[in-house]
């Protein structure tokens, strides 16, 4: 079963592209036909390119990524922002900074800055200086919190930028392109796809088509987190299980009770002092065997003389 239904992508205008004297030629393969002067995109390629984002967005946050969502175009600012806080990933719907991504360190000296200006203002130290410094102190606070409040939680670059308007995000994408970070984008007939790795031909001016796509994305990326969060409950276990020790073989007798072992266990008929015994009688037997034997020479010899002294006596 697809991600996206063929229906839902009907119903939501997916299907619309721009006027066909504003096409870019690179978007050829993705356009199905053209209508009333106006292209339609080939759905099934929609489709097929939504199942392969899906699938790399899950398992990118799967293996602890994140994805950056970035919409700064009026119809996706309000999306993009609850999409993303919704699957707590970090997002960018004002105006992007250049080197957002290539200056990664001064943005985060920035946002650090910001976090400190508020600590002073939560801590009463705003009291302690002139009304005009703490009004331009307040007034700073709010301009980064507009231009990097959606990025705040994002300690390190993304493993993944996903994009719904590729040729306003231009500075975002090459920059993306230049850290070589995946980019996933919303790429509509008058765009170039050529620096976009994964395209999802689509309508990008339409609420509705955004609110889909970029919802199927934030559910990919709950879904990241879900196996993110059953693999870290079962790796406590697993390392339980590989610190045992090996189990040793058990003999019958610590299996098995007295009473089975007696009933087999084949009967000894001598002890150890009983064979010892035996073994003297043995010695004795063969004694008297050997007298037995000398008695009976005797007795033949004596039998031979008695018959010689008859013989005599008769003659």
């Amino acid at each position: 079963m697809s991600v996206i239904p063929m229906k839902a992508l009907l119903e939501s205008g997916v299907h619309f592209g721009h006027r066909t004297q504003k096409w870019h030629p690179a978007m050829k393969p993705y356009i199905f036909t053209e209508r009333n002067g106006i292209h339609i995109i080939d759905l099934q390629k929609t489709v097929k390119a939504v199942e392969q984002a899906y699938t790399l967005v899950s398992e990118t946050v799967s293996t602890g990524g994140n994805v950056l969502f970035v919409g700064t175009k009026r119809q996706a600012q309000e999306t993009i922002q609850a999409e993303a806080t919704r699957a707590g990933m970090p997002y960018v719907t004002e105006r992007w900074l250049g080197g957002m991504l290539t200056n990664w360190r001064t943005i985060r000296a920035r946002i650090n800055e910001l976090d400190r200006l508020e600590r002073m203002r939560d801590t009463g130290d705003f009291g302690r200086i002139t009304k005009k410094e703490a009004l331009i102190l307040s007034r700073e606070i709010e301009r980064l919190e507009v231009l990097l409040g959606g990025i705040r939680t994002m300690i390190r670059l993304p493993e993944l930028l996903f994009v719904v308007d590729v040729q306003r995000e231009a500075t975002a994408i090459h920059e993306a392109n230049l850290l070589k970070i995946p980019v996933i984008g919303m790429v509509d007939t008058n765009c170039d796809p050529s620096n976009v790795d994964y395209v999802i031909p689509s309508n990008d001016d339409a609420i509705r088509a955004i609110k889909l796509m970029v919802g199927k994305i934030a559910d990919a990326a709950v879904e990241g987190k879900a196996m993110r969060k059953e693999e870290a409950e079962e790796e406590p276990l697993r390392m339980a299980v590989q610190a045992l020790p090996e189990e040793l073989e058990l003999t019958d007798e610590e299996l098995l009770g007295e009473s089975t072992l007696a009933k087999i266990t084949p009967k000894v008929e001598f002890t150890a002092e009983e064979f010892a015994a035996d073994s003297d009688l043995e010695a004795v037997k063969e004694e008297v065997d050997e007298d037995l034997e000398e008695i009976e020479a005797e007795e033949v010899d004596w039998q031979v003389f008695t018959s010689e002294d008859e013989d005599q006596e008769e003659e």
